[in-house]
């Protein structure tokens, strides 16, 4: 039994963190809102009132926080990890943040002797309930192999994706990819819709062709059916993160900008608070017009 630390408990930490506890792990936990780490507590975590006292409770330290800011500040604000003076040496983090702040967390925990892995995790809440998450990470390969064993509890699969940094990459990658697939078949479904193809045949089109993927199953699913979660999309903050590397390296990216753009004029127009099959049907509708 590993004791691991895991700060950030909200709707993907609470799901992973479950499932070590499943795997006979003890679990110590922070989160700066404490009702959203009630149910670990329940299941048996033990809550600490900040990033240092978690790591000087445990063997390493996990992660699952919203942005940027929230990262930087577990890892050298006050009450940080940087304040630690014994116990857990090692930090994975999984938040889908930018690149530039994981390594600016690290340059300065390596200088306390911490090790740092950066990760990020393919999946919504549900998933990372049943323990589905695809797990991205990157930085020393020896660490990763000695920790792979600890985090396949939480994931259907576990991948080193190279140096420190890139599995932020990874997932501002994956993002990138998902927001332009979502608003490419949204479209070409309305297109198909407006000429007398209905949503359900299309669906079943692509069921029977070699289109067909696990992703493309749920996209339509959703579309088709119209339920439309209510949740906060991560995608457009995800995919922003890319554009800017993209910017900073250079390199065109246009499909990619303007499924972007689709997101802004959801977000102009109210109608970004679902998932994001929903945000894409919905920006359609506002382009089409409801059909008659």
């Amino acid at each position: 039994m590993t004791t691991i630390g895991f700060i950030g408990t909200g709707g993907m930490g609470s799901g992973m963190g479950a499932n070590l506890i499943k795997a006979g792990h003890k679990l110590v936990v922070n989160d700066l809102n404490r009702q959203q780490a009630q149910k670990l507590e329940s299941d048996g975590a033990v809550f600490k009132e900040s990033a240092r006292a978690v790591a000087e409770s445990c063997d390493v330290v996990l992660s699952m926080l919203p942005h940027n800011a929230a990262v930087a500040a577990v890892a050298t604000g006050p009450g940080g990890l940087c304040e630690a003076s014994s116990g857990a040496k090692v930090w994975i983090d999984f938040s889908s943040i930018d690149k530039k702040t994981i390594l600016e967390a690290n340059g300065v925990l390596a200088g306390k002797g911490w090790t740092l892995l950066d990760a990020s995790a393919g999946g919504v809440e549900e998933v990372a309930a049943a323990g589905n998450l695809a797990l991205w990470l990157s930085g020393p390969k020896n660490l990763f192999d000695q920790y792979k064993p600890l985090l396949e509890p939480m994931a259907s699969s576990v991948l080193h994706v190279g140096e420190l940094g890139a599995a932020k990459l990874v997932k501002n990658g994956m993002a990138m990819l998902a927001a332009v697939q979502h608003m490419n078949i949204v479209e070409i479904m309305s297109w198909l819709d407006r000429g007398g193809v209905s949503p359900s045949a299309f669906r079943t089109i692509l069921e029977n062709s070699q289109q067909k993927s696990v992703a493309v199953q749920r996209i339509m699913d959703v579309a088709v059916s119209g339920a439309y979660k209510p949740r906060k999309s991560w995608m457009p903050k995800d995919v922003s993160f890319g554009l800017d590397m993209a910017r900073e390296m250079e390199v065109p990216m246009p499909f990619v900008s303007l499924a972007y753009q689709m997101f802004s004029i959801a977000q102009a127009n109210g109608l970004d608070g679902y998932e994001a099959t929903g945000i894409a049907c919905n920006v359609y509708e506002l382009l089409y017009g409801k059909k008659k």
